[in-house]
C-alpha cells in the first residue's frame, strides 16, 4: 500500500518509525505541523516526525491551513491508499478523509469512547483511572468519534506520572498501528461503531489545571500531581510539586504536620517530596523548607 503519515511530536515519531519497518508498504509522504521556535535563541526547529522523515528521505509537507485547498492538493499528488494519523494536532476536512480508498486511520491514546480529545494521557491519571490504552479508529469529521478497528489496554501504575505513561502508550500505539495496517492490507479489519452515549472528553491542558486545591481529597490531589508531570506542572503556594506521598485519613487522624506536609480536605496528608521554586532548580522538599526556616530566622 501507499501510505501517507500525519503526525508531529515524539509520540507520533515512534509510529512513523514502525511504519518504516514494514517494507511491504511505502510511506509516500509525511504531513507535520510547521516548524516552531524553541529554546533561548527561539530558533525554528523541526518536529520529531519531520526530522525522521528527512533522515529517511521521505517528502515532507507542512501546510499552515487544512481547509484552503493546499493540503488537499498535496495529498492528491501523493495518491495514498491509506492515511495514518498520530498526534498530528490538526483536524482533517471531509475532502481529505474521503480521498484515500482505504480511509484514514488514527491512533488515539485512550480506550475510546473514553477520553476523546487532546490530552487523554494526563486526564486518565488525573481522574484516577485504573487502566487506559490505545485505540485504532477510522477517522470521522467529529473528533475521535470514528469506528474502532482495534485497541490495547494497560493498567496505570500507582505511582506512574504522565511522562512514563506517555512513553508506554507511545510504544503501544506504534505496535497497534503496525497490526492495524496489516489487517487493513489483508482485508481482516472489522470496524465497530463507538457507543457515543459513553463518550467522555479530555480537553487540552491549561496551566491553571495544575493548581492544587487542598480542600480536595488527598488521593485526588496525588493523581493531579502525577497527571501534570512534566507539563504544565502541579503548583501549590507558588511551588511546583514534582513528587509527593499520600498518607490516607485512616492512617493519620491526628498526625502532626511537618513543614513539608499539608492536610487535605478528607483529612489525609500530602507529604511533599520534591519541589521547585520559581527560577530555581528542583530539590528535596525537606531541604527546601529547612532553608526557608533558616532564612526566616536570620532575617
Amino acid at each position: 500500500m501507499r501510505i501517507v503519515f500525519m503526525g508531529t511530536p515524539d509520540f507520533a515519531r515512534a509510529s512513523l518509525a514502525a511504519l518504516l519497518d514494514m517494507p511491504e508498504h511505502t510511506v509516500a509522504g509525511v504531513f507535520t505541523q510547521p516548524d516552531r521556535a524553541s529554546g533561548r535563541g527561539m530558533k525554528l526547529l523541526p518536529s520529531p516526525v519531520k526530522a525522521l522523515a528527512l533522515e529517511r528521505g521521505i517528502p515532507v509537507f507542512q501546510p499552515a491551513k487544512m481547509r484552503d485547498g493546499t493540503a488537499l492538493a498535496c495529498l492528491r499528488e501523493l495518491r495514498p491508499d491509506l492515511v495514518t494519523v498520530v498526534a498530528y494536532g490538526r483536524l482533517l476536512p471531509r475532502e481529505m478523509l474521503d480521498l484515500p480508498s482505504l480511509g484514514c486511520v488514527n491512533i488515539h491514546a485512550s480506550l475510546l469512547p473514553e477520553l476523546r480529545g487532546a490530552a487523554p494521557i494526563q486526564w486518565a491519571i488525573a481522574r484516577g483511572f485504573a487502566e487506559t490504552g490505545v485505540t485504532a479508529q477510522l477517522m470521522a469529521e467529529e473528533c475521535d468519534a470514528g469506528d474502532i478497528l482495534s485497541s490495547k489496554a494497560t493498567p496505570i501504575g500507582e505511582r506512574e506520572d504522565a511522562a512514563s505513561l506517555h512513553d508506554r502508550l507511545r510504544d503501544m500505539g506504534a505496535s497497534l498501528l503496525q497490526e492495524t495496517v496489516s489487517a487493513i492490507a489483508d482485508g481482516t479489519a472489522k470496524p465497530v461503531p463507538q457507543d457515543h452515549a459513553k463518550a467522555t472528553f479530555a480537553p487540552i491542558l491549561r496551566k491553571e489545571d495544575g493548581i492544587i486545591d487542598l480542600t480536595r481529597p488527598v488521593r485526588e490531589i496525588d493523581c493531579l500531581i502525577r497527571a501534570m508531570t512534566p507539563w504544565p506542572g502541579a503548583v501549590l503556594d507558588g511551588l511546583k510539586i514534582h513528587q509527593a506521598r499520600v498518607v490516607l485519613p485512616s492512617c493519620a487522624p491526628n498526625a502532626p504536620l511537618g513543614p513539608a506536609s499539608r492536610r487535605c480536605g478528607d483529612g489525609g496528608i500530602l507529604e511533599l517530596l520534591e519541589v521547585q521554586a520559581p527560577g530555581k532548580k528542583r530539590m528535596d522538599a525537606e531541604e527546601f523548607f529547612r532553608g526557608q526556616r533558616q532564612l526566616t530566622v536570620h532575617s
